[in-house]
């Protein structure tokens, strides 16, 4: 049997794909090693990830993506390619229709793009939705009914907010926060505090292992390894789960404020239903320890995070790929 339909997760730190009847069979970073003398790719996927600061002269490794939007077509273009390829399976006796999922906040330049690249990487037809609607659709929100349903979506680049009923959007907003503003503000804060310099990679494994949104009674702490800005020499030193709390309060209130105005622009009946079943966390960003608790306590609604959260978006892209006369109003098409 021939996979004629995939759905994307086109994401600025990892990048889903999902293929229906057999799910998401992909799940690597949306990062490209390109050779800089004859502008070739090297590496895609977790290969080129593994190449994230490491890379001599002649080797770039580099993420396509930013914010949730492409900052480097080309080079999308052909990551694109490589997913689909491997998706496919070699099989390529017919050209396949993909649904990518994007940021709510979207341009139509921005949407074009994106319609444009995975066209050149070998789709038949490109679907577009709104990473919200698809996040929603992954968490199992009955997103048709007449009820009102809060989404909140945290992944690398953004967070996006959406409030859906009747499967459309009635309020959305987003905010280019996501996990690697938030690796990035550690990075910033140990350089600060400790005087070390260290990469990407440490960073993020520094928020997975001990990142909290509150501060802990039972403090976590972590060994790390970087370069000493005032010796040059490398250095060990040990952080606690404090120091990465401090570091996200900036990016956490931006989220915070964010989900603030969307509910004070949702009309009051949708607004009772949001009191009455909670708003729901997904995306990879959303398992932050604590993130629900913060949520909680600075809007007073009750809030869930949504199972396997960080994959609902590349879900949801395959669930309304498999069903299109059912989510067609929640869809841009384009052949």
């Amino acid at each position: 049997m021939f996979i004629k339909r995939i759905g994307i997760d086109l994401g600025t730190t990892y990048t889903l794909v999902y293929v229906p009847k057999k799910g998401i069979i992909i799940n690597e970073p949306s990062v490209v090693a390109i050779s800089t003398i004859d502008k070739k790719i090297i590496a895609v996927g977790n290969e080129a990830k593994d190449m994230l600061g490491r890379t001599p002269d002649n080797i770039l490794a580099v993420k396509p993506l930013k914010d949730g939007v492409i900052a480097d077509y080309h080079t999308t273009e052909a990551m694109l390619r490589y997913f689909i390829n491997k998706a496919l399976g070699g099989m390529r006796l017919f050209r396949p229709e993909v649904m990518v999922a994007v940021p709510a906040g979207i341009t139509s330049t921005e949407r074009r793009a994106v319609i444009d690249a995975t066209i050149a990487a070998g789709a038949k037809a490109a679907y577009i939705i709104k990473e919200p609607i698809a996040a929603a659709i992954g968490a199992d929100i009955p997103i048709g009914s007449a009820s009102g349903h809060m989404i909140v979506d945290i992944g690398g680049g953004t967070a996006e907010m959406a409030v859906i009923s009747l499967g459309g959007v009635v309020v959305a907003t987003s905010v280019r926060v996501g996990g690697n503003k938030f690796d990035a503000a550690i990075t910033d804060h140990i350089r600060r505090k400790y005087n070390l310099s260290i990469g990407e990679r440490t960073a993020e494994d520094v928020k997975i292992n001990i990142g909290s949104a509150l501060y802990l009674e039972d403090k976590l702490t972590l060994e790390i390894k970087g370069r000493d800005i005032l010796t040059g020499l490398p250095r060990n030193i040990i952080v606690n789960s404090d120091d990465v709390t401090e570091a996200l309060q900036s990016s956490l209130e931006l989220i915070i404020n964010t989900i603030k105005n969307v509910l004070s622009q949702t009309p009051p009946e949708l607004s009772a239903d949001i009191m009455d079943k909670g708003m729901v966390l997904s995306g990879g960003t959303s398992l932050l320890r604590n993130i629900d608790q913060l949520i909680y306590r600075t809007t007073d609604v009750p809030v869930f995070i949504a199972d396997e959260a960080q994959l609902c978006v590349a879900r949801g892209t395959g669930i309304s790929l498999e069903n299109l006369n059912s989510y067609k109003r929640s869809i841009f098409a384009t052949k």
